[in-house]
């Protein structure tokens, strides 16, 4: 457990219980500290700059040099834990969560990890109640969630399905029933992510189109516009 100023009680509560539910070692290390310090080295290069996206990345590459430092010493690797929703739309911070040796959920649509996740608790509660119900959040702003960036999962992931798996083009996923704003700022996100794609961990294949073996586009045109 990675945290710094923004990670909340409950988040810390739900996976030491987590742990706890598993048998595995859980570690809390304050990373607030080393934030600051890399933001402060940065202080006189972003001098009357706005604090953006840009600060919340550094929070997930902070956690990626912890991790794989860790690694390192322990003769171990690192497991990506990005999904196949958030690798489609680039919701992820390279080089910070994207880390890893092996991404097991690579392949797994935000919606399936969920029923997953209802299906180990479906005799005992493994998976703490509030963890799968609680609304998704990067931890990375004051009150931040993932719907403030993307449209909610269920309709994300019926996108990335029928433009990735089933090949739809934009009109057909619109005349689908979908709203054309979000169409568009969706397939935009998946084409424009591609190169993040490119430098993501190996994951197993577990739907009829995964990333990176059955779909590869190009990062250098002029499609986008």
């Amino acid at each position: 457990m990675m945290s710094s100023v923004f990670t909340s009680k409950i988040s810390k509560f739900d996976a030491k219980k987590l742990s706890d539910n598993l048998g595995i070692t859980y570690k809390n290390r304050n990373l607030s500290t080393l934030i600051k310090q890399i933001n402060n080295a940065l202080k006189i290069d972003f001098k009357g700059k706005s604090a953006d996206v840009t600060e919340e990345n550094i929070q997930a590459r902070a956690r990626g040099i912890f991790l794989m430092a860790l690694a390192n010493k322990e003769k171990g690797v690192v497991l990506s834990t990005s999904n196949k929703s958030e690798s489609a739309v680039g919701y992820s911070t390279l080089y910070g969560d994207m880390v890893g040796a092996y991404a097991p959920i690579k392949d797994i649509p935000k919606t399936m990890v969920y029923q997953l996740a209802k299906y180990i608790n479906k005799n005992q509660e493994i998976i703490p109640e509030r963890i799968i119900t609680r609304a998704p959040s990067a931890e990375l702003r004051d009150n931040q969630k993932d719907q403030d960036s993307l449209p909610d999962y269920e309709t994300l992931d019926k996108v990335i399905d029928l433009y990735i798996e089933k090949n739809k083009s934009i009109n057909e996923i619109i005349k689908a029933g979908f709203q054309p704003i979000i169409v568009k700022k969706i397939v935009k996100l998946i084409l424009s992510s591609e190169f993040k794609r490119r430098q993501s961990p190996p994951g197993p294949k577990v739907t009829t189109k995964a990333f990176g073996r059955d779909r590869r586009y190009p990062i250098t045109n002029n499609y986008l516009g």
